[in-house]
């Protein structure tokens, strides 16, 4: 492959219009990328090691899924208000897109989002979910409906953890509320950070997880390498 080399200064009696081609040259590529960045990963704050999510996994309880009450996704506000015009919804997509702008009232005009759980591309705000990570159901029959209602909205709002992520809506559709027992990534290399994200999340809030749902999440915490 060819090397650029940048010299100091033009040297004596070199065209003035060649210099002025290559600095256009090294513009263009400069703008190009700006306007197609390459995919990134796009993961949640606060990924612990698969060292400390295997110490979170052996100390959280194991009890079969039960609920004092049907559930209700009412009973988890969202998206509430984050400041500057903001909801929780808007500030994820500017947290994990590319190139976001927005309008006055917050919401995305134009902005790149890579889907983590299918490798999908996304130029519109309108194709993209943010994804509870744990699914409010799940949480629910996991030990939330014994929570108030200020705790339940701070969960389904929660920024400082791994539990909100924007995907396409079709993978977050296909994912629903189901469990690693009964779903995973389409991508078997997000495996690894999936686990971490469910596991970190249920040890922060303290809920409970199913024997097939235990038994599921430790073999994607087995594909982990770091």
């Amino acid at each position: 492959m060819s090397q650029l080399v940048v010299q100091r200064g033009p040297r004596r009696g070199l065209p003035a219009r060649h210099l002025i081609a290559s600095v256009a040259a090294l513009a263009l590529v400069a703008l190009l990328m700006v306007v197609y960045p390459q995919p990134a990963d796009a993961y949640p704050p606060d990924l612990p090691s698969k060292a400390q999510v295997q110490s979170e996994l052996n100390a959280l309880t194991v009890r079969a899924e039960g609920a004092s009450a049907p559930y209700d996704r009412d009973l988890f506000p969202h998206w509430i208000s984050q400041g500057n015009s903001c909801n929780t919804r808007e500030v994820v997509l500017q947290r994990d897109g590319s190139n976001v702008q927005v309008g006055s009232d917050c919401y995305p005009t134009s902005g790149t989002w890579y889907s983590e759980w299918d490798g999908q591309t996304a130029t519109a705000a309108s194709d993209i979910d943010i994804d509870h990570v744990v699914a409010l159901s799940e949480a629910w029959h996991s030990g939330a409906s014994e929570w108030t209602t200020s705790r339940r909205q701070d969960f389904a709002n929660d920024l400082t953890g791994p539990q909100l992520i924007a995907v396409t809506d079709n993978v977050n559709v296909s994912k629903s509320d189901h469990d690693p027992a009964e779903w995973v990534p389409p991508l078997a290399t997000k495996y690894c950070a999936y686990s971490k994200m469910w596991i970190h999340t249920k040890y922060r809030w303290g809920l409970t997880l199913d024997s097939a749902e235990k038994t599921a999440v430790q073999g994607l915490l087995n594909t982990c390498t770091y």
